[in-house]
């Protein structure tokens, strides 16, 4: 069954890949970004038909009706959050600009066609296999008791979680101010930013203090481009300067910097953003977040019939953006690399939001079958609590699985890719646990005090 999912990821990127080069986008950031997040959620798809195909076996099914049961099965929880991204999507490329509509746009196409390779070709392969009487399994001697039996008190304990996520929001207020504030990249605050080619590898810590005085003392970032020769370098000098002059007044304080270094270099591009474009970019991606966050609480109020899962779903997303701006805050000079917040942060927190939503409608829609089978439609009592903690137990092989895969494919890209994308990379390894910790702990406790509330 492995294999299966694995050539339908693989189909699943072609299709992405050959419609954005149909329609002649050029892929950045912010569209790798989408890219990523729906390469996780074709795995999502995959790992929720395996798990209840997985179910049914264990009742006795034969392999065939297995499938087709499973597959029955996973379809509300497939449908639910990929039209939920798809929402998300669409309200972000009608609203956003530059960065987010290069992300929306991804997103759109990679829903699309994870939703075509996970489900429809998935499931052509399963029949093929099973004419050809061909043996599937899905599971092995490591996986067959995985996360069986398993009753962690989620709702019990609810409260400790409120405060761990608390303490930590509040502990991110105070570096915050602490720090002056978030550290803001060029494209929020404006600056120019230049990419140099040298002859010899170079050392960015050097090229920052050789830049310091030519800059007005103030020290310019630098980071490496895919190579040790070449580095990307952002300054801030001279930018509400608006005189057509001044661009070049940098350009020459740069080149009077560098040339004492011996190192032949040459600039192969150079970037200029000014604050009122920074502005735009910003106002327009908060607009787009908001206008998203009402349009998905909307779906899931009508998909699943009460309010409190929409507010709690929502209120999961901005707990999850605020946590993962605390430990940048946190950790900003800590970390052997930079933790700015600019475009490439937005695609993270975007992507954070999009693996959320997922894992949050995924979690939700279990709790809403396992309501449905005992018949209970309050939205509070133990016997309440129970039957939620019993539904979020069972999902909790799916929700584990799904995240080391996407988690370990981001890791590796940490570890191996260059400083340029090293902080985009490692806001969406935080997102991914923070998302994964608050559609358990956090969102579905929030829908059962909502629902207490009303007593």
């Amino acid at each position: 069954a492995g294999w299966v999912a694995n050539f339908a990821l693989l189909l699943n990127l072609f299709f992405i890949i050959g419609t954005l080069v149909s329609l002649g986008a050029v892929l950045t950031l912010p569209g790798i970004a989408g890219i990523v997040l729906t390469i996780g959620l074709s795995v999502d798809a995959n790992i929720l038909i395996f798990e209840r195909i997985r179910e049914e076996l264990a009742q006795g099914k034969n392999t065939a009706l297995a499938i087709k049961e499973g597959f029955k099965h996973a379809m509300p929880s497939i449908i639910d959050s990929n039209v939920t991204l798809f929402i998300l999507g669409s309200i972000l490329y009608v609203f956003g600009s530059g960065p987010v509509q290069g992300f929306a746009t991804t997103l759109c196409i990679g829903i699309l066609s994870s939703l075509f390779a996970a489900v429809a070709i998935s499931r052509v392969v399963f029949d093929w296999m099973l004419e050809s009487k061909q043996e599937i399994t899905f599971d092995n001697k490591y996986t067959h008791n995985a996360f069986k039996n398993v009753a962690f008190n989620f709702v019990g304990r609810r409260k400790i979680y409120y405060i761990v996520s608390t303490a930590i929001i509040l502990l991110g207020f105070i570096f915050y101010f602490k720090n002056g504030g978030l550290n803001l990249g060029v494209d929020f605050k404006g600056g120019r930013t230049y990419l140099v080619h040298f002859d010899k590898a170079v050392s960015t810590e050097d090229l920052k203090t050789q830049l310091n005085p030519a800059f007005g003392n103030e020290t310019p970032e630098v980071k490496t481009a895919g190579e040790d020769s070449q580095v990307k370098i952002t300054t801030t000098f001279h930018i509400e300067d608006q005189d057509p002059k001044t661009d070049k007044v940098v350009e020459d304080a740069l080149i009077k910097g560098l040339t004492p270094l011996n190192n032949k270099f040459e600039i192969m591009s150079s970037q200029k953003v000014t604050p009122i474009i920074a502005s735009d970019i910003v106002n327009g991606a908060f607009y787009a977040v908001l206008v998203s966050c009402l349009f998905m609480f909307i779906y899931i109020v009508v998909r699943f019939k009460k309010w409190q899962y929409g507010l709690g779903a929502v209120i999961a997303l901005f707990h999850d953006v605020l946590m993962v701006l605390s430990f940048y805050t946190i950790l900003d000079g800590v970390m052997p690399f930079s933790l700015e917040i600019g475009q490439d942060f937005i695609a993270a927190i975007l992507t954070v939001m999009g693996y959320t939503m997922t894992e949050t409608v995924v979690v939700f829609d279990r709790i809403r079958e396992r309501l449905k089978e005992s018949g209970k439609d309050d939205l509070h009592g133990e016997e309440r609590n129970t039957l939620i903690n019993f539904a979020l137990n069972s999902t909790l092989s799916r929700t584990i699985l799904t995240s080391l895969t996407v988690f370990f494919v981001l890791l590796v890209i940490f570890v191996f890719g260059g400083d340029s994308i090293r902080g985009f990379i490692f806001a969406l390894l935080i997102g991914r646990i923070i998302g994964t910790y608050s559609s358990l702990c956090i969102s579905t406790p929030i829908v059962i005090d909502l629902g207490s509330s009303k007593k």
